[in-house]
């Protein structure tokens, strides 16, 4: 049924209730022949006509306009405002069952707005979670729906994102692009350098580093020329990244340093915190010799995540950063605590950051001689990637696993991990 013979429906519905006729409802300000045409759905009445049918009616123009009382629309809003501010303060499990009830309700399904909107959290919520495939089949169906433009870009950043965390890369980089290389590509915005921002990730993340490097370029201009804080971190961070892979050391760090400062200067304190520990995994790459700061940059970065009440899975990034920035300096106790601090706050589908953890793991173990610790951790890395699809992320940690299984002395499970690193690798 279309709109108007929903709203057509309802009036007739509260108008019988009521013991009303078609002719009482319309005198004197309207025709009988007009208010069957409504009632039929031949015609959609004004905002101004609806609000006096409501008025004769005794009825709230909510419920005609979307089928729910006023009191009805009140609690709905009320509820995803709950569910938005708990995920906004990382309570990512309690927004996640939040907006899933919401969906639950019934009410909801002729508000259309309000519901995609609560799917578009729940979307969010299970990212947060971890859960990336539960998040790239929800904004899927949204992407497939009539929605705003700027919704439109918002799904797509989310989408990208949930690919490239997938490994899924062509798919998140032809999901970005979609919008960015379409004939009518909408002006630069905040939105806009966002969505390139995740572009920019997927492009380093798949090895396209030329076109990374052609692209960060145009990306950091449009961020300069919009003047915005959100552009300027957007376009620094991911330009640092493109920097970093492509050999250019100092200009990744000034790209990082100069994101970090702006949002020091005008981001929430959760989105600080989360910048921090990123700036300091980024020093760790960027030199061995920089572990002492980064394992610092981790620890400030960890006691805001915590006071911020960040998501667990913020938390656990941070202390298994802190693990690698420690092994790297020789910590191999510190690094232990941490790697399993970190590991104890995951969900059981983080898979990759899992088993990075968990080869930290064994490889402090390995560095103090604690062969049956290291061999016990090695296992969970196969436990951890074994789920995870066939991709260069996953080739390079069952590598390492391989390795490590060598060391330990399994020359079987090394093989059969070499020989799942060559699968992930296409070879």
């Amino acid at each position: 049924m279309t709109t108007s013979d929903l709203v057509g429906l309802r009036i007739k519905t509260v108008r019988r209730q009521r013991g009303l006729s078609q002719a009482q409802l319309a005198h004197p300000e309207l025709s009988d022949s007009y208010v069957s045409l409504i009632e039929s759905g031949k015609r959609t009445p004004t905002p101004a006509v609806l609000e006096l049918l409501a008025q004769k009616l005794d009825c709230s123009l909510s419920y005609l306009v979307n089928g729910v009382t006023a009191e009805q629309m009140e609690d709905i809003e009320l509820a995803l405002g709950y569910a938005r501010l708990a995920l906004e303060n990382g309570e990512i499990s309690e927004a996640r069952t939040r907006f899933a009830e919401l969906l639950a309700d019934s009410n909801l399904t002729g508000l259309t707005a309000l519901r995609q909107e609560t799917e578009f959290g729940l979307a969010l919520a299970a990212e947060a979670c971890g859960d990336h495939e539960d998040a790239i089949n929800i904004l899927n169906r949204i992407k497939a729906e009539d929605i705003s433009a700027d919704r439109q870009i918002e799904v797509a950043i989310a989408l990208s994102r949930a690919y490239k965390e997938s490994e899924r890369l062509t798919e998140a980089v032809a999901v970005a692009e979609e919008i960015i290389g379409a004939p009518t590509r909408p002006v630069w915005s905040d939105l806009m350098v966002e969505l390139g921002s995740a572009l920019l990730a997927a492009y380093t993340m798949r090895g396209d580093l030329l076109r990374a490097r052609q692209f960060a370029a145009e990306l950091l201009n449009a961020a300069d020329v919009l003047g915005t804080p959100r552009a300027i971190v957007a376009a620094n961070w991911n330009a640092a990244y493109v920097a970093l892979h492509t050999g250019h050391a100092v200009e990744a760090l000034t790209f990082a340093e100069r994101a970090m400062a702006v949002q020091e200067e005008s981001g929430q304190p959760r989105n600080i915190a989360r910048m921090r520990s990123a700036l300091g995994s980024l020093l760790a790459r960027i030199s061995p010799d920089n572990g002492p700061i980064s394992s610092a940059t981790q620890r400030r970065a960890l006691d805001e995540l915590v006071q911020t009440s960040a998501s667990r899975i913020d938390q656990a990034r941070a202390q298994i950063e802190i693990a690698r920035a420690q092994f790297l300096s020789g910590e191999y106790a510190q690094a232990a605590e941490h790697a399993l601090a970190g590991l104890a706050l995951l969900p059981s589908v983080a898979g990759t950051l899992g088993a990075e953890g968990s080869l930290l793991l064994a490889y402090a173990h390995t560095a103090v001689g604690q062969q049956d610790q290291a061999m016990q951790h090695v296992i969970s890395v196969r436990d951890w990637l074994a789920p995870m699809p066939d991709t260069s992320r996953s080739a390079s940690n069952w590598y390492a696993t391989a390795d490590t299984l060598e060391q330990l002395g399994d020359s079987e499970g090394a093989v059969e991990a070499y020989q799942r690193a060559l699968a992930c690798a296409g070879l």
